[in-house]
């Protein structure tokens, strides 16, 4: 994706370097993905999820000045850009609909983060908190997107901040509150049910973001396979066949690799927010 030279957002907040301490006490290796299950890219219960990591002893940080690589500053410039390209796009898609698009905020932060969700550590991935409006990313995932996850390449970066900003529109048109209104009042099978439509509608405005970069010129070759790498990557199937050897369909929270491919790629073909109704559809 050509970022070099283009409007960076103003809505960036840079809280790398301020961690007092990292999320410790037993969630490693496999701990880590089974973490991710259930938070990667994350949508549904971000609150309950995040007190339950607020649980997790932290540990005692360094209190050194923190100075970011030559690599990870080109990172954080490049998020910002792709945050920019989404406040293009929605605000356009918005005023279609007769609506205002509220700018959220991406914050940047290195180990662990307090949000208006909880306290979150890096092993949570990226995430977004709809109690303050704000997209929560270590940079540190980029290296995990390349090395465990086989997703190399910038635009896979750029699927997961479309992806975390597909569930501030969510937060917006009032489709979050709705979903999450059910936890409790419906089986976890069924929330869990619905937790995968609203994290493939989030793929699949990540999909339709994607449609519109592409009409401003801004894609390059290999793009869009990057970002399908990385939807196939974290489909719930693929990581809990890598976390215990088999899956639980009725514990999907995001829906399998291949729905979270397809949604993405019904997004990029439409370019329309009317097209991402997973609520409505016959089959996911």
């Amino acid at each position: 994706m050509e970022t070099k030279g283009r409007r960076k957002s103003s809505n960036v907040e840079d809280r790398r370097g301020m961690s007092k301490g990292v999320i410790g006490g037993g969630i490693g290796g496999v701990g880590i993905i089974i973490v991710i299950i259930f938070t990667l890219l994350n949508g549904g219960g971000v609150g309950d999820l995040l007190n339950q990591v607020n649980q997790t002893p932290i540990q005692n940080g360094s209190d050194s000045e923190y100075v970011p690589t030559a690599e990870e500053e080109e990172l954080a410039e490049f998020v910002s850009v792709v945050l920019a390209d989404t406040e293009d796009v929605w605000q356009q898609l918005f005023e279609e609909q007769g609506l205002s698009y509220e700018n959220p905020t991406l914050v940047l932060f290195t180990d662990s983060v307090q949000s208006g969700c909880g306290t979150a550590g890096a092993a949570v991935g990226p995430f977004y908190c709809p109690a303050d409006q704000k997209l929560y990313i270590d940079l540190s995932f980029y290296q995990e997107l390349k090395n465990r996850f086989g997703a190399p390449g910038d635009f896979a970066m750029a699927y997961v901040v479309a992806h975390e900003v597909g569930h501030h529109v969510q937060t917006l048109l009032g489709t979050s509150q709705k979903v999450h209104e059910l936890n409790g009042k419906v089986s976890q099978e069924e929330y869990n049910a619905q937790s995968v439509k609203l994290e493939l509608q989030a793929d699949y405005y990540a999909g339709v973001w994607a449609n519109h970069v592409q009409d401003l010129g801004y894609l390059e070759a290999g793009d869009v396979e990057e970002a399908l790498t990385a939807a196939n990557a974290i489909g719930d199937d693929t990581l809990q066949k890598e976390a215990q050897g088999y899956v639980v369909p009725e514990s999907f929270t995001h829906g399998t690799s291949e729905q979270r491919v397809r949604w993405f790629n019904k997004g990029f073909e439409s370019g329309t927010i009317q097209g991402g109704d997973t609520f409505s559809a016959k089959a996911l």
